[in-house]
């Protein structure tokens, strides 16, 4: 962030996060199973940047508060089904329950993260 102020969406940390945990998360799921492909592997993925694509969006909007609030809970909601995809990864034996256990604790540090970015959206500019 340049002295503070947010100039562009590549200036929010939740931004960069979260294309940062999809970027992991694709790496990651590289190494699933072919049989997963079209299934476990694509819904993760989608809704790991969904998130990122979400946030986005929304402060392309984010002179129209009811949209802007809305792009960032719909960012909220792929976190969460990030988060369950992620739980069926691990079940699956497919990550490990060390590596579940950081990505969910980072996916809930961003939850937080976009939580107070909704609820203080105005100190964006």
């Amino acid at each position: 962030m340049n002295s503070g102020f947010i100039k562009t969406v590549k200036d929010l940390k939740v931004y960069n996060e979260s294309f940062r945990l999809a970027m992991e998360i694709f790496h990651l799921t590289r190494a699933f199973p072919k049989e997963e492909l079209y299934s476990l592997t694509d819904q993760i993925r989608r809704s790991s940047r969904s998130v990122t694509a979400n946030i986005r969006e929304g402060y392309a909007k984010r002179r129209y508060e009811p949209v802007f609030i809305k792009q960032l809970v719909d960012a909220y909601g792929s976190l969460e089904e990030t988060r369950t995809w992620l739980e069926f990864s691990n079940g699956s034996s497919y990550i490990t329950d060390e590596t579940f256990e950081r990505l969910d604790a980072e996916y809930d540090k961003l939850g937080g993260m976009l939580n107070r970015l909704i609820n203080n959206w105005h100190k964006v500019e």
